[in-house]
Order: C-alpha cells, then sequence, then structure tokens
C-alpha cells in the first residue's frame, strides 16, 4: 500500500513540476498582426465582426497556432463578438492545435461569464479536449475552479471520464489540488452530482486513500461521508 501512495504522489509532483500544458493565449505580436475577424475578435469590435460575417468571410479561419476568432474571442472575454459568431454560424466547438475549445479555454480561465455564454449559446461540455484526452470539467477540477464545475455538471460534462494519466475529475481536484476551500468546493460538486467515487488512478488507489496521503482531512471526511472507501 505504502509503495502504491509513493507512486501516486511522484507521479501527481512530476505533473506539476512539468507544468499541465496549458492553452496558449494569442502572444502581444500575433495580435498585433492578427487582420479581418481574428483582429474584430480581438478588439472585441462587435459590428466589424456582424460586417465580416455578412460578407462571407471564413468564419473558421485559424491563425498559426489553429485558433478561430472565436478561440480569440475566449481568450479575450470578448462575449457579445462571441453571440455575433454563434449568430453567424461559427462552430463553438472547434479545437485549437494543443486541442482546446472555447469551453476549456473560458473553464481553465475561471471566466464562469464567458462558459455562460458559451454554454448559453449549444458549446458542448463533453468534448475530449487537450493532449491528456481530459474534459474542461477534469481541468477545471485540477484548477479548483469551483463555479465554473458547477456550470459544466449542469450542462451535461461526463463525471466520471478517465484521461490519459488515469485520472478523473474527482481524482484531480485531489491530487492537483492544494486541499483547500475551492477544491474542497469542487469535490463536493463532484460528490452531490454523482461522480464514481471508486475509480482509481493508474497505481490502484482511490479518492479517498489519496486524500489520506496528502492529510487532506476535510476531503477525507467528505469522502467517507458519502460512502467512498
Amino acid at each position: 500500500m505504502k509503495t502504491l501512495q509513493v507512486f501516486s504522489l511522484a507521479l501527481s509532483l512530476a505533473f506539476v513540476s512539468a507544468g499541465a500544458v496549458a492553452q496558449v493565449a494569442p502572444s502581444s505580436a500575433e495580435a498585433a498582426a492578427y487582420t479581418g475577424l481574428h483582429l474584430a475578435a480581438h478588439k472585441g469590435d462587435v459590428a466589424k465582426v456582424q460586417r465580416l460575417a455578412a460578407s462571407d468571410a471564413a468564419l473558421n479561419a485559424t491563425d498559426g497556432y489553429g485558433r478561430t476568432s472565436l478561440h480569440v474571442a475566449a481568450f479575450a472575454r470578448q462575449r457579445e463578438v462571441i453571440r455575433a459568431l454563434a449568430k453567424a454560424g461559427a462552430d463553438l466547438n472547434g479545437l485549437e492545435n494543443d486541442r482546446y475549445d472555447a469551453v476549456t479555454i473560458a473553464s481553465v480561465a475561471d471566466d464562469e461569464a464567458t462558459l455562460k455564454v458559451l454554454l448559453e449559446l449549444g458549446a458542448s461540455a463533453k468534448q475530449v479536449t487537450s493532449r491528456y484526452d481530459g474534459t474542461a470539467l477534469i481541468a477545471a477540477a485540477h484548477l479548483g475552479h469551483d463555479g465554473v464545475v458547477r456550470q459544466l455538471i449542469a450542462a451535461g460534462a461526463p463525471l466520471d471520464h478517465v484521461n490519459n494519466l488515469h485520472w478523473t475529475a474527482v481524482i484531480e481536484s485531489i491530487v492537483l489540488g492544494d486541499g483547500g476551500a475551492r477544491h474542497q468546493a469542487t469535490l463536493k460538486a463532484l460528490i452531490d452530482a454523482g461522480a464514481n467515487l471508486q475509480l482509481t488512478d493508474r497505481g490502484g488507489q482511490t479518492p479517498l486513500a489519496l486524500a489520506k496521503a496528502r492529510g487532506f482531512t476535510a476531503m477525507v471526511s467528505m469522502l467517507e461521508k458519502a460512502g467512498a472507501r
């Protein structure tokens, strides 16, 4: 048992040390070189977006990193641009080069307002994203973005998706969290939604064992009350 706990701790520390590959927002140089829809999206120029869309501009054209104007608008928190692009028929679920969609971009940024707009417009909370074959829910749980987690759950995000690190949203809220208030709230949201608390990591450790190994007593109590073993 001790060896498996050490393995699990080592894996999570290695992941944090390497840094989860995050979404790459347009650099200042990239933004300065933008034209057309990408420039309008970055600047929040709704009228220009509408004019370009009406003149048959390529709504899903990408920049050098595979970002569409919708991705750019999500990074820039330009919600009215997102609405205009959606109305014009832009793809709400497209993936950029690192396989992130606008929903995951907003989720990682803890941008609840932009996420709300995207979900209301019909963007999916169910996509498999990133090189980790994860989901927006897993990414948000990792970061302890509890409000985002609740929105994604309400939108039908898969509670028990297992990424290629063999972690679920429940597991990531523990192994990549700090055990603090927001990660506790994240775990509570997942428990209340009915997430599977018995799925294990690659070392065979349950969420309860992982929380105990880290000394996250509040999480241990929550998991035990929910029947985790």
